[in-house]
């Protein structure tokens, strides 16, 4: 259905492209309108404070190749989520979302290495319960390769994807957007570099028969 709001609930700037970037492009293309929550500054625990706002910057050349409507920065403290109270996260997803009002939304995989992925996924799940946001249909963990496939090695952790989304046509602007992040693109074989990240969406998409994919674990889906 076109037309929709499309939320991607992201806890660092490049984290919404990550996961999601070419997922996020097909829903654009098809007519949708799409906007970024970036939950922390994504620096401030490895970065000199003044590069906060160089990611700022990264990040809304980011979201203009790739077509966001929207991104809204929270920019709490990075690598520090699990030091505030749950509540108050929730609090600003909550407001935020209340203005978006999306019938899809994308965020992490619970089970990811990245403490801050976990508090995000935990806090948007509350966000988006059933009678708080009805008009939501979709609710959806993506991927965030360097930290899903870091997560613990035990039985039941690991990300068991039942959606793959096509992203064949739409990979290219994804990797173009991506290299707007100057500071967060590694060198090969890094999972973040373009490389790795293409070879990514091929591994996916032999899952599905496709050329490309993105995967997703759908945690909610109301027809």
């Amino acid at each position: 259905m076109a037309g929709q709001q499309v939320a991607v609930i992201a806890a660092h700037p490049d984290d919404e492209l990550l996961g999601a970037g070419g997922t996020i492009a097909r829903h654009i293309q098809a007519g949708d309108q799409a906007h970024a929550i970036v939950v922390a500054d994504g620096a401030g625990s490895r970065y000199p404070d003044e590069l906060i706002a160089t990611l700022e910057k990264q990040a809304r050349r980011a979201a203009e190749v790739i077509g966001f409507s929207s991104v809204r920065f929270l920019a709490l403290p990075d690598q520090r989520l699990d030091s505030l109270p749950l509540i108050e996260l929730t609090q600003e997803l909550e407001a935020a979302l209340d203005q978006i009002s999306p019938s899809v939304v994308y965020t992490h995989f619970p089970g990811d290495v990245n403490a801050d992925h976990g508090v995000v996924a935990r806090a948007a799940w509350t966000a988006c319960r059933p009678y708080g946001r009805p008009g939501l249909r979709r609710f959806a963990a993506f991927e965030t390769p360097s930290s899903t496939e870091w997560g613990w090695p035990l039985p039941g952790t690991a990300l068991q994807p039942n959606l793959f989304v096509d992203v064949t046509g739409t990979l290219d602007v994804k990797i173009a957007a991506m290299e707007c992040y100057e500071t967060e693109l590694r060198e090969y074989p890094h999972p973040r570099s373009s490389r790795a990240l293409r070879e990514r969406a091929a591994f996916w998409g032999s899952r599905a028969g496709l050329l490309a994919a993105e995967p997703f674990l759908v945690m909610r889906e109301v027809e």
